[in-house]
């Protein structure tokens, strides 16, 4: 089972991009790239190393997830069902705690040869030349944008204009993605909203007590938040808002030496989560029984959350990489990545489509 430790993945990654002094995760990431292109030198030379198994001959792996979440309930529901072990692999799940730098941590120092999250705390790292191939969806939807009606806000985008939004992490994924989405419905994410920060727990006080007058999170807490408001808070946005009506939000990541070193695992782990994530699009109820010991919610809630989640939608090969091309250049757009990032040449450098 899942190591249960203080881990919650609720802070968002800092994803600036302007320069910055040498920082720990500049310093993980670079020393992950220059680790990744010292193994692949070393390979030819040294020969394939003895890769783990266990009594079954079944290759051992540690996907690293976060527990707090119910759109990665995959990574769960494959090792409770037996999925993992269909396909030839004896999987351990790591469950990483607070920003981006610790999924980073977990794989950089080996302790995880994959791991699953948000697409867009994965991205901006990649590009700094992080050591991962991102292999796989496993579905779409899991931030929103809730507003107070009592501060003026409603399911109009429009009115969003000249708000204060609140975030626990102002230059984090949530604020990238809500600047992609403000831009694309005529706002201007810099000059017509106020972006405010608060620790994750405090974004729904800082509205009852006006600080703010909408706020960015993920499920299941923003759908038990906006059920307990009673009719107050009020869906203004998601990441399943058009233009991303049709896109994946959260993909599984593996390490470079695992593609290097045994691709035919992370083409069983890849197909794993597909078949795990298919699973949930079609029995939710089971999903959520499964997950509701890791969860803040009830069961009820679970089933609600998992049926505006789309996880009959998990692109691999050709289809994820033109998904990771598409966020490229709408994050190039509004500042996120370097002005002179080619979307397409960015996919390829960093989405392996494992000969899909």
């Amino acid at each position: 089972m899942t190591d249960k430790s203080e881990y919650d993945d609720i802070a968002e990654p800092e994803l600036s991009s302007r320069s910055a002094p040498i920082s720990r995760r500049n310093l993980l990431i670079g020393g992950a790239a220059a680790a990744g292109l010292a193994g692949a030198a070393g390979y030819a030379a040294l020969g394939p190393k003895e890769l783990p198994r266990n009594a079954k001959g079944q290759r051992k792996l540690t996907l690293a997830w976060n527990a707090n979440a119910i759109c990665l309930a995959p990574a769960l529901l494959a090792k409770e069902y037996g999925i993992y072990d269909q396909f030839g692999l004896d999987v351990d799940l790591l469950n990483f705690s607070g920003s981006t730098d610790q999924l980073l941590e977990a794989i950089s120092t080996g302790k995880a040869d994959a791991g699953v999250g948000m697409i867009l705390r994965w991205i901006k790292p990649l590009e700094q030349g992080f050591d991962v191939k991102l292999i796989a969806g496993t579905h779409g939807g899991c931030i929103r944008v809730l507003g107070s009606r009592r501060q003026g806000v409603t399911d109009d985008i429009a009115s969003l204009k000249g708000k204060a939004i609140g975030l626990s992490d102002i230059s984090g994924a949530g604020r990238n993605a809500l600047a992609v989405l403000l831009k694309h419905n005529g706002l201007d994410p810099n000059r017509d909203v106020e972006w405010k920060a608060f620790p994750a727990p405090l974004l729904s006080q800082a509205v009852r007590k006006g600080e703010i007058h909408a706020f960015v999170d993920s499920d299941p807490i923003a759908y038990v938040l906006q059920k307990e408001s009673g009719g107050d808070l009020v869906e203004v946005l998601s990441n399943l808002s058009k233009p991303w009506d049709n896109r994946v939000c959260c993909v599984l990541g593996a390490s470079g030496s695992l593609i290097r070193d045994d691709r035919e695992s992370a083409v069983a782990l890849s197909k794993s989560l597909v078949a795990a994530a298919s699973l949930c699009s079609v029995r939710p109820e089971a999903v959520a029984k499964v997950f509701a010991p890791y969860a803040k919610a009830s069961v009820e809630d679970l089933v609600a959350v998992l049926h505006t989640q789309t996880h009959n939608h998990h692109p691999v090969g050709r289809d994820l990489h033109r998904e990771v091309a598409l966020y490229a250049g709408e994050l190039r757009d509004v500042g996120v990545m370097k002005p002179n990032i080619v979307p397409d040449v960015f996919a390829s450098q960093v989405v392996d489509t494992l000969d899909a």
